[in-house]
């Protein structure tokens, strides 16, 4: 099983292919980011949607805002940094994981049930 990014993880977006890298991530990470553009906006949302062009100019992520819900299309020529700013709300809540620690309690002669984690 491989991991990506984490909480708190920032990528340097000058290489082109770095970036898209950086961006693909994103697009699979559960949790919110903060994007720093070109001419200084931040933008911390959630990356809902990419359109991958032949170019970084015809190329751009659709991130739905924390703070007004508003949706935002940024091209990824734009982008100046790319933070990994939110938890991951799924981090950790695995199938196997899920499995692990209902046979774990079990062993210990634990109440164990099927009722999932909270996200909180």
């Amino acid at each position: 099983m491989t991991t990506g990014p984490t909480h708190g993880s920032v990528f340097d977006t000058r290489d082109p292919e770095a970036l898209k890298a950086a961006l693909d991530e994103a697009f699979s990470y559960r949790g919110d980011v903060t994007i720093v553009t070109r001419d200084g906006r931040s933008i911390e949302g959630y990356i809902f949607d990419r359109r991958v062009g032949a170019s970084l100019d015809a190329s751009s992520v659709r991130i739905l805002t924390a703070a007004s819900e508003e949706r935002i299309t940024v091209a990824y020529s734009a982008i100046a940094s790319l933070t990994f700013s939110g938890r991951d709300t799924a981090a950790g809540k695995s199938w196997e994981t899920w499995v692990r620690r209902y046979a774990q309690k079990k062993l210990a002669g634990q109440a164990a049930n099927i009722e999932s984690d909270s996200l909180d």
